[in-house]
């Protein structure tokens, strides 16, 4: 009896999925990761250590340089990922105001509603000012009360609110804090986010491990007739249980893989089916992001040219990513590549219709992209996404999608990409160290 790649992978699927990566995978072997079923998927953050309150010290010490020279008084900050940077609080967004305040010098403070300050300083990893404010009262008379208290709340000082802070908010502040200029704070924000240090990339490594074992498991055990749900929810539970967080999944199948992010449109797996899929996961508030494409079955010989025309797409985008290069150059190279093979031109289909890649961090999309015109230079420390997919409507899509980080010496992979469709999990990049 005769048997195709897919039913081989099947009777051998025990050999492709992952536990959790060998120290030669880390170590940037082309082993295959290892695994027998979701009733065996391990928790693999066990080692993983967690930003400490100096780092955090370190981060404002930064931030109070940065608007030292950028002639900025003070900070504002509402919960999400700058505030966790920053404070360690972990907080959500309502319309009661939750603020952190840092200033030029001293220490940070804190707003917050009197019945939340308890939750509040459950996750407030620096400074020891937190500040309350009753039902009743006004929020914003508690941060110029700060800012006058650290002396920064001069005639004409500049004050810088975080680019996610609602209008209400600033509107608020300002009211009081009049004689101030309001300014975007992104030269204090992205001046620290947007360079991670060693420590936030082996975060983001271990997040991108979890990623690429789900996958693994996923691959293997894929079947005739599954709805997208059911993979999705296979590769929940996977990231879950190998120990990732804020997990994050899509699947798309057949027709509706040329939607780069979906369809309502009812898909299930049948012989030939592209499966597309783009999924993450956090550590410690770190991201992953990473997208493959699979054929169940045989893939025809249109598959596998789109397939192998984005994973050189890939390539490009890599080596293009140099130090010193102007973030926007990484795009169009992808995007002459592709016109050369008969795609686009720029952002028409079939071809790649969004950019070639995003920033990424503590938030799934950061700055700076790698888009067509963006003139932000390529420096040690940047995080990128690097995902040039081609779609063809009507017919599928196909996306790759691995993260990069920029070292001292150039672009280096947290994944590396597959090199087959016949094989497309890929492997693990080493560590950052």
């Amino acid at each position: 009896m005769s048997i195709n790649k897919r039913q081989f992978l099947k009777i051998g699927g025990a050999a492709v999925a992952s536990l959790s990566l060998s120290p030669a995978l880390a170590a940037g072997s082309t082993s295959k990761p290892i695994s027998s079923g979701s009733s065996a998927l391990k928790n693999i953050i066990g080692d993983v250590l967690p930003i400490s309150p100096d780092e955090r010290k370190a981060r404002i010490a930064k931030a109070q340089r940065l608007m030292v020279e950028h002639n900025i008084a003070a900070l504002i900050l509402e919960p999400g990922a700058a505030m966790d940077y920053f404070s360690g609080i972990q907080w959500w967004r309502s319309e009661r105001l939750t603020a952190v305040i840092i200033p030029r010098e001293g220490e940070i403070g804190v707003v917050c509603p009197f019945f939340e300050e308890p939750s509040i300083r459950e996750s407030l990893a620096v400074g020891k000012d937190v500040r309350v404010w009753q039902e009743h009262e006004s929020p914003y008379a508690l941060v110029k009360q700060i800012l006058l208290e650290r002396g920064v709340a001069k005639s004409g000082a500049n004050l810088a609110f975080e680019h996610t802070v609602r209008y209400f908010v600033l509107k608020g502040v300002m009211e009081l804090a009049n004689d101030m200029q309001d300014l975007r704070a992104e030269p204090i924000t992205l001046g620290c986010r947007m360079f991670k240090n060693t420590h936030e990339l082996q975060l983001m490594h271990k997040a991108n491990e979890i990623t690429l074992n789900a996958y693994a498991h996923v691959w293997s055990n894929l079947q005739l007739g599954m709805d997208q749900n059911e993979v999705k929810s296979m590769m929940s539970s996977a990231q879950s249980q190998l120990g990732g967080s804020s997990v994050w999944n899509m699947a798309l199948f057949n027709e509706a893989s040329a939607y780069p992010h979906g369809t309502r449109q009812s898909q299930t797996i049948r012989e030939g089916s592209i499966v597309l899929m783009d999924c993450g996961c956090a550590v410690e508030g770190y991201q992953s992001d990473i997208s493959r494409t699979f054929v169940f079955g045989e893939p025809n010989k249109q598959q596998s040219k789109i397939w192998n025309t984005v994973r050189k797409g890939q390539s490009i985008a890599f080596e293009t990513a140099q130090l010193g290069a102007a973030a926007g150059k990484v795009d169009d190279a992808v995007r002459q590549y592709y016109v050369s093979q008969g795609l686009g031109p720029a952002y028409k289909l079939p071809g790649l219709s969004h950019r070639t890649g995003h920033g990424i961090g503590m938030e799934g999309h950061e700055s700076v992209n790698f888009v067509h015109g963006e003139t932000e230079l390529l420096k040690t420390g940047m995080c990128f996404s690097n995902e040039p997919g081609i779609y063809l409507p009507g017919e599928f899509g196909v996306r790759l999608e691995d993260c990069i980080y920029m070292s001292s010496k150039g672009p280096q992979w947290f994944t590396v990409p597959p090199d087959s469709l016949t094989d497309p999990i890929g492997k693990l990049a080493a560590l950052p160290l």
